[in-house]
């Protein structure tokens, strides 16, 4: 058997203790030392075996090609970022001016991550936020914002009922006690027949100020999505504070994203809380490069062409078809997911194949994960860019041993 300390003086092994920890390569050779001793292998092999079983990342999260036609998978890490955005984490990952003026040499102001709970304790703490029955949402995973909201100190005053509330129901509760009208949009649900709402502009003028939680970060109208609500409609309603995520339709980085009147942004600024809430230098970058650089690949997937994606599908299907695999092209419907744009159907395409190759395509490199419908696994194309085709055909190859020719469609 070769001492521990000989295999990992191996210079391919000294390197990837470099890029994953020396921890993690040592247990890779333990690994491999066991499997002689079990008469897996030869003694000779053990370098050879330990680099097989390094993981390819120091990080156990492993990226995944999302084609179960989810385009915000939550279990997936919702928006995928730009290649602006990678290399911008990538650039702020050492010393960066995040606090510091390089032109005056003076300390600058850090960006802030901002949710409910931040306005709540700043303009409610002690007061009464008022909001309709119909928008007392639980978003996911027991997560509900009537318990965040009184966490913060803060009382809530329902107005109306589950299914209708009025501009009269909002005047009337509004007293010296208010600290802000909240209008939350019910993303993951949505109420139907003898229903009434009050739109942001029917809540200007009442005294205080509204609040109003978008949700999935959209910042203008997008035609796909009429009934979606964008932060610049918003904010020419009369709202003055939007609140919205990060990650969800702006592309970006997961952060809390506040938008709105000066005065109110600065309080909450300079509100002791905010210290905590503020976001570290890595996402700062993702978000600046999301905002400033390409378009990201999430708007990239929403507006994808349909006709497109089914060639895309069909080339990818004749190839695995010429290797003797069981494939179809098929059309496809695609959703938003992470809590946007419900009931919005997005015509798209997919392979079809056989349900058992779930699984193996799961535990693949890298993990390919579809949805099963019908009794066939669905490999939907909208959120995989045309540049990754061939990654699904290699995928496909290693999980059921047959050879495929790259498609050329």
């Amino acid at each position: 058997m070769p001492r521990t300390d000989a295999v990992l003086a191996d210079p391919r092994l000294v390197a990837a203790a470099e890029r994953l920890g020396r921890p993690v390569v040592k247990d890779a050779v333990a690994r491999a030392q066991q499997r002689v001793r079990q008469g897996e292998i030869e003694p000779e092999d053990v370098a050879e075996a330990a680099l097989a079983g390094l993981p390819r990342h120091a990080t156990s999260l492993r990226p995944v090609l999302n084609m179960t036609g989810v385009l915000l998978h939550t279990n997936l890490g919702r928006a995928p970022l730009s290649p602006a955005a990678v290399e911008a984490v990538t650039a702020a990952a050492g010393a960066t001016d995040v606090e510091f003026d390089l032109d005056t040499g003076a300390r600058a102001r850090r960006g802030r991550g901002a949710v409910e709970a931040l306005a709540a304790t700043a303009l409610a703490a002690g007061r009464e936020i008022v909001i309709s029955k119909g928008e007392l949402v639980e978003i996911g995973d027991g997560f509900r914002i009537p318990d965040l909201l009184v966490s913060t100190g803060a009382r809530l005053r329902e107005v109306g009922t589950t299914n209708r509330t009025t501009p009269a129901d909002y005047r009337d509760a509004i007293g010296p006690g208010t600290g802000f009208v909240l209008k939350v949009h019910p993303s993951n649900f949505r109420i139907e027949g003898f229903t009434g709402v009050v739109e942001v502009a029917e809540l200007t003028g009442l005294g205080v100020p509204v609040v109003v939680d978008i949700g999935s970060g959209l910042l203008d109208r997008d035609p796909l999505l009429p009934a979606e609500p964008d932060a610049t409609s918003v904010l020419r309603a009369g709202a003055d504070l939007v609140t919205a995520s990060g990650d969800k339709l702006l592309g970006g980085p997961q952060a809390g994203l506040l938008l709105g009147r000066r005065d109110l942004v600065e309080r909450l600024r300079r509100h002791p809380l905010a210290r905590a809430l503020r976001v570290d230098k890595l996402t700062l970058a993702a978000l600046e490069a999301t905002l400033r650089g390409p378009e990201p690949p999430v708007r990239r997937a929403l507006h994808a062409d349909p006709i497109t994606l089914g060639e895309r599908a069909e080339a990818l299907a004749e190839a695995l078809r010429q290797a003797g695999v069981d494939a179809a092209a098929v059309p496809a419907e695609a959703t938003v997911g992470g809590g946007g744009a419900l009931g919005v159907r997005l015509p798209s395409a997919a392979v079809s194949l056989p349900e058992r190759l779930a699984a193996p395509l799961r535990r693949g490199e890298p993990p390919v994960v579809g949805r099963v419908e019908g009794g066939r696994l669905l490999l939907d194309l909208r959120a995989v860019p045309p540049e990754r085709d061939g990654e699904v055909l290699d995928a496909v190859r290693k999980a059921t041993g047959k050879a495929v020719r790259k498609a050329t469609g």
